[in-house]
């Protein structure tokens, strides 16, 4: 999403307004005795009497949703896998599908039926119980969504993997799904989906409790495609049957959830858990070092040595991300491509990492890590050569430049782009030196910047990028470049056909070679420019012995081994 996912759909939900200053300051210091206050209670609770039980991670932002089917950005992500289970879970340390809720599947031989077996004696944290009708009622409630809740920036996954709903169904991927008997459950597509069981991994389709979803109303979103303004389950009443449930959102500052203790599963050392909102990646480093928090992710480049010479934790994700430099090709210029060929040569990648980005960033050539299937060797490669992109720019008639309007994000860090002033101003100058004046164009992560790209043609080039959600090609190039978007704004059928044949082929095999001439035609076609496939860092307390690390933020925190 975690696109894009990432990227993020956080900006898109209205919420309270802020409080005056004066307040927020006293609310900081109340949080700051709460915190220490749960602290001390911890050293007495849990499952380990000598362990304080009370985990605190520094959240860059607020989560766009506490419910995950209307989510899509990493915030919200990190908080609902901690509540929310799928029938699909991700192998540790790997981006590799495995069982969760559903304890085994099988696939029909024309790849349009999976039946799934379910765990036995799994409760939601409301007392509902897990069996096939809940999982039914979960995948007919987003099946069945109607108005602002069909809009890609409401329903963002379900729109990009499901493509059609009830009311429109000649585009729908899902079918039906049957309850055969208490815990087996089979789900019907209309099109082999060669990443549906992987698809189903991600935390947009965990499964939710049915009662708590009719209780608080979770579909009543009102507001616009631009503006949706959330339900009240969605913005305080979650309930999955993760090992922690939902006890408080105060917005702009934390969220806490306690261990479920009915909980199917082992709850670990972790009892109480603390999303604690610092956007600044100063600060956040700054409460780490001060004992304010445990944990934080996304640590700036420049400050994971000193952290380790402090004696602070430093764990690092393997790449499965992609930093890009959109172009809109609404602008002019930007429908041109000897334009955007001329950008590509004019950006220094591996100034740009060396400068901005984490240690172990790898530079890319196309918009897919190595590790994913459709990889190719063969790809049209932009070297940096700025005297040819002076070349290409007199071709299509800017031999004495343009202006060109250059969005970024401000107010935020994502895995992809722990510092994204930085990066902007390192691709700033670089394209000045070819002769393109830079309009700079920074917005608030949160609300503005996502509404902007996403929502319509005011924008120019662009900052974004994606983290994986699980292991499936699709997931990647399918996602971006599948159907028109707003962030792009082309249109290219022969694109379009061929991401929507080669999703519906069901043998990984026969897939490849198709991926590898789609991932040829992106770069010939050249919608981004790929810069980098950053390794994205997290930073802990010396009481942290392991966290969890995954390649697609499958974090939860009941894996934790803590000291103290």
């Amino acid at each position: 999403m975690t696109t894009s996912g990432q990227t993020s759909r956080g900006g898109r939900l209205k919420r309270r307004g802020a409080a005056l200053t004066a307040t927020l300051a006293i609310g900081a210091l109340a949080l700051s005795a709460c915190a220490e206050s749960q602290r001390e209670e911890g050293e007495a609770g849990g499952n380990d009497a000598a362990v304080d039980s009370t985990f605190i991670f520094a959240a860059s932002a607020d989560p766009a949703s506490l419910d995950p089917a209307f989510a899509s950005d990493g915030e919200s992500f990190r908080v609902s896998r901690q509540i929310f289970e799928g029938l699909i879970g991700v192998e540790a340390g790997s981006a590799d599908p495995e069982p969760l809720l559903a304890e085994s599947w099988e696939q029909s031989d024309d790849g349009l039926s999976y039946t799934f077996q379910l765990k036995e004696g799994v409760m939601f944290h409301d007392g509902t119980e897990f069996n096939a009708e809940a999982v039914c009622a979960n995948f007919d409630r987003w099946y069945n969504w109607e108005g602002v809740n069909q809009a890609k920036s409401v329903s963002y996954y379900y729109n990009s993997l499901f493509k059609g709903f009830a009311d429109s169904p000649e585009n729908a991927v899902y079918e039906s799904c049957s309850a055969d008997d208490e815990l087996t459950a089979t789900v019907n597509l209309t099109e082999p989906f060669a990443g549906f069981i992987a698809a189903l991994s991600l935390p947009s389709f965990a499964m939710q409790s049915p009662t708590a979803l009719e209780e608080f109303g979770a579909d009543e979103v009102s507001g616009t495609a631009e503006a949706p303004v959330l339900s009240e389950y969605a913005m305080g009443n979650p309930v999955g049957t993760g090992p922690f449930e939902f006890v408080s959102w105060d917005s702009g500052q934390q969220i806490e959830l306690t261990a479920y203790q009915d909980y199917w599963g082992e709850q670990g050392q972790v009892q109480d858990i603390i999303f604690r909102v610092i956007d600044d990646p100063t600060t956040r480093r700054q409460s780490l070092e001060a004992g304010d928090i445990d944990g934080y992710d996304l640590v700036a480049p420049a400050d994971t040595a000193a952290l380790e010479e402090k004696g602070f934790k430093i764990m690092a994700r393997d790449p499965f991300t992609i930093l890009y430099l959109g172009f809109n090709q609404e602008i002019e210029q930007l429908a041109d491509l000897n334009v955007r060929q001329a950008i590509a040569h004019a950006i220094d990648k591996d100034a740009l990492i060396s400068q901005t980005l984490p240690e172990g960033t790898k530079a890319a050539t196309q918009f897919i890590p190595d590790s994913v299937n459709g990889y190719a060797e063969d790809v049209a490669e932009y070297e940096y050569d700025p005297e040819k992109a002076k070349e290409l720019l007199a071709e299509a008639g800017y031999e004495d430049g343009f202006t060109l309007d250059f969005n970024y994000p401000t107010g935020v860090s994502r895995p992809y782009m722990p510092t994204p002033e930085q990066v902007f101003s390192n691709i700033s100058a670089q394209l000045e030196e070819v002769g393109i004046t830079i309009n700079p164009q920074p917005n608030k992560w949160s609300p503005d910047y996502l509404d902007r790209i996403q929502g319509g043609p005011d924008h120019g080039i662009h900052l974004l990028g994606w983290t994986g959600d699980y292991n499936d090609t699709d997931n990647f190039v399918g996602v971006h470049f599948g159907q028109p978007k707003a962030d792009f704004g082309f249109e290219n059928q022969e694109l379009f056909d061929k991401l929507t044949e080669a999703r519906g082929i069901a043998d990984v095999e026969e897939q490849t070679p198709l991926y590898q001439e789609i991932n040829a035609d992106i770069m010939d076609f050249l919608p981004v420019v790929p810069l980098a496939h950053p390794a994205p860092s997290l930073g802990f307390s010396p009481r942290v012995e392991s966290y969890p690390t995954s390649p697609v933020n499958d974090e939860v925190f009941n894996q934790i081994v803590l000291s103290e």
